[in-house]
């Protein structure tokens, strides 16, 4: 049996064989989009390393001769001295689960490696930076929570060492400094993580089959911490919380990918690559519109640029929620991309139960906590929960709001007991955003001067103290969050979900007044179901 296939525009493998990222790897390529060279390695790898606890009979040799490929595509040498090599390895199910599985960066970097590398670049400090991101790569894989030595105090020299006592404490030896023992521990634990208890929890939230498992891309790095000229990203074509067809996204100079979608740092938003690096802008621009095209849908991206280059790194149809799907999905249908019935199976019932997303309605700033970034629109109330935990044990007595500094897949179970999340960092992009769109819950994020205090108990903004089990308020839409119970007023007229649910009308043959959720609903049994 092939367990590996080369990424490329003449692979046909379903989404079910290559997972979500290669499928979409592939989409790019054949759309001429400037991807790094790689390797995908099946899902049925996967599922036969989980039934038998070690790789299938021809995988180490098939990795080894796709190592040797790329090898002779980049004219580098994979863990060696000169022109090294390093490779990302990244999960990939065939349904997304943002942030449930491992990634791991920088893999290859042995000690050879770092000195090449720092000859070639000139810069220690990244080639520092890229050896950290290895090892709490690797730890996070192993233990399943994720690493933290890169935001951690103390040098970067001091977090290394951290960083690699917790690599021999978890593997049980020292940081292998064979670049393709560093690849077999990498793909191991990616396979492993298919099974971690956040991905199962995950996967019991959204439907998810359990013995699909996931397939493993294997890439050659491509840096955005590689000097004042690159960094990374990721991007919409429409704006997320509307649909409106404006792109939208998040930016980070001199950073890697997983800085961003963490939540863990402030972001800068992609109009921002204007004054510094317009040319990749326009390149990112041109690749937006290019996969909406492609997508029949709104576009997502996550992409990197190194010394002014453009690299993507995954693509996938945006499939907003609630109103916001609606508009995207009557605006595909006016310009003739999709039919109006397809249209009106785009978007779940469930996620217009809030239907034109209404407003929290303030005289003034009397009440008004702090301001942040509207990430999943609505409005949802409930007492402060500082931690997942104390979420899920507050909920069983009403609705509570999660607030965290940024959240993590650690916090999956906190965010679906949760009514609404506030977070100090991020943007539309970080996992708070991301997961709290998919579950049709209200987000603020990047509500800058937050501080949340979970040994004291409390949250400070601005020189008050809102101690854990107030009533907070979330207009996830407007980006507040206000103390107590505010008046909220009904949503201005929105004529695209006006026209969408009047399409819902015309299939189901009832047009008397109802809730938009039963109303899309009835039209979508009419069509026989999504």
């Amino acid at each position: 049996m092939r367990w590996i296939h080369p990424l490329s525009a003449d692979l046909r493998e379903p989404a079910d064989v290559l997972g979500g990222k290669a499928h979409g790897l592939v989409a790019l390529l054949r759309l001429g989009l400037p991807v790094p060279p790689g390797f995908v390695i099946g899902t049925a790898a996967c599922r036969a390393f989980l039934r038998d606890g070690r790789f299938p009979d021809g995988l180490s040799e098939e990795l080894a001769a796709a190592v040797a490929g790329l090898e002779a595509v980049t004219g580098r040498c994979f863990g060696g001295h000169r022109r090294p090599l390093l490779v990302s390895v990244r999960s990939g199910a065939a349904v997304p689960m943002p942030g449930m599985m491992a990634t791991v960066l920088d893999v290859g970097l042995t000690g050879d490696a770092a000195e090449g590398l720092a000859a070639e670049s000139g810069e220690d400090r990244f080639v520092l930076d890229s050896r950290l991101r290895l090892l709490t790569g690797l730890t996070a894989a192993a233990t399943g929570r994720p690493g933290d030595f890169a935001g951690s105090d103390g040098s970067v020299e001091a977090r290394l060492a951290t960083a690699a006592e917790a690599v021999r404490r978890h593997f049980g030896e020292p940081v292998v400094e064979d670049a393709r023992e560093q690849l077999a521990q990498a793909v191991a634990a990616v396979f492993r993580s298919w099974d971690s208890p956040r991905a199962r929890t995950y996967r019991a939230l959204n439907g998810v089959p359990d013995g699909l498992g996931t397939a493993v891309t294997v890439q050659a790095m491509v840096f955005g911490n590689r000097g004042r000229r690159s960094g990374t990203g990721v991007a919409f074509s429409r704006d997320p919380a509307t649909g409106e067809p404006v792109p939208h996204g998040d930016l980070l100079f001199g950073r890697q990918g997983e800085d961003v979608v963490s939540g863990g740092a402030a972001v800068r938003p992609i109009a921002d690559l204007a004054g510094r690096e317009p040319q990749v802008l326009a390149d990112l621009l041109e690749a937006l519109d290019r996969g909406e095209r492609h997508c029949r849908d709104a576009c997502y991206l996550e992409f990197t640029f190194e010394a002014g280059r453009l690299w993507l790194l995954q693509m996938r149809p945006g499939r907003f929620a609630g109103a916001a799907g609606a508009r995207v999905a009557v605006d595909l249908a006016d310009r003739g991309v999709i039919g109006r019935d397809e249209a009106l199976r785009r978007v779940a019932p469930g996620q217009l139960r809030d239907a034109g997303s209404p407003r929290i309605a303030l005289a003034d700033d009397t009440g008004l906590l702090v301001r942040g970034v509207g990430a999943s629109p609505g409005v949802a109330g409930g007492r402060v929960a500082l931690t997942a935990d104390a979420a899920v044990r507050m909920a069983v007595d009403g609705p509570v709001v999660l607030v965290r500094p940024q959240t993590s897949p650690l916090d999956l179970h906190g965010l679906a007991a949760a009514a609404g999340v506030l977070t100090a960092l991020g943007g539309p992009a970080s996992h708070a955003a991301v997961v709290a769109r998919s579950m049709g819950r209200p987000a603020v994020v990047g509500a800058a001067g937050l501080t949340v205090d979970v040994p004291g108990g409390c949250l400070r903004v601005g020189g008050r103290t809102v101690p854990e089990g107030a009533v907070l308020t979330l207009d996830g839409g407007l980006g507040l969050a206000v103390l107590g119970s505010p008046p909220v007023a009904a949503a201005a007229d929105d004529p695209y979900l006006r026209r969408f649910l009047a399409w819902a009308d015309e299939v189901s043959g009832d047009a008397s007044p109802r809730p938009a959720a039963r109303r899309l609903a009835a039209a979508q049994a009419a069509l026989g179901g999504c």
